[in-house]
């Protein structure tokens, strides 16, 4: 038998007589043996309504702050000719076979950038032509976690409108088959940079 609460029967009886309907339907309902448990739940159900109750206007007033979100980052895409110096490891711990397609990332774990100033996706490629370019690989970056976007050309890859605070640029170099194309310990590397006001 479980516990059975009918809020419309029971709203137009007083307090008094609510807490004495409840308390029999909690004893009469209760599956449990022992008698302190039951006494125990009658004495909350008890004092739940009486914690309920007040006389001061404040009692129940619920109290809101409007925090505005962070701003949206919008960032701004242009691209411009690249050097197109080929990869080289540039790590000698770093496993790589020079045989393969390999990816360089040109830009520096941990660096500083200004408001407004731009960050610039430079990257090298070795044994690798992009679709663009008549070959069947791709460069895919992601920002801050965000939608991938895909580069196609031999080309740098100019980001502008960054908000203040830390970011991660990852970039994978994507082979015919549409995966990430693993190299040893390269073609997909994350960088973190920081802007500041």
């Amino acid at each position: 038998m479980g516990l059975v609460f009918l809020p419309q029967a029971i709203s137009t009886v007083s307090v008094i007589r609510q807490k004495q309907i409840f308390l029999f339907m909690v004893y009469a309902a209760s599956p449990m043996s022992n008698v302190r448990k039951r006494l125990g739940l009658m004495a909350l159900f008890a004092l739940m309504p009486a914690a309920c109750v007040s006389n001061n206007d404040n009692a129940h007033t619920t109290a809101t702050t409007l925090v505005s979100p962070p701003p949206r980052q919008m960032l701004r895409v242009g691209t411009r000719p690249s050097q197109q110096i080929r990869a080289q490891p540039d790590e000698a711990n770093k496993q790589v076979d020079p045989k393969k397609p390999l990816l360089t990332f040109n830009l520096p774990n941990g660096k500083t950038f200004r408001e407004g100033e731009e960050v610039v996706i430079d990257f090298s490629l070795a044994n690798a032509k992009l679709k663009g370019d008549g070959g069947d690989y791709r460069v895919r970056y992601i920002v801050d976690d965000e939608d991938m976007k895909w580069i196609d050309r031999w080309e740098q890859v100019v980001l502008t409108g960054w908000t203040p605070g830390k970011h991660t640029i990852r970039l994978e170099l994507v082979g015919p088959d549409g995966w990430p194309y693993s190299n040893g310990d390269y073609n997909i590397v994350t960088r973190e940079l920081m802007v500041t006001k």
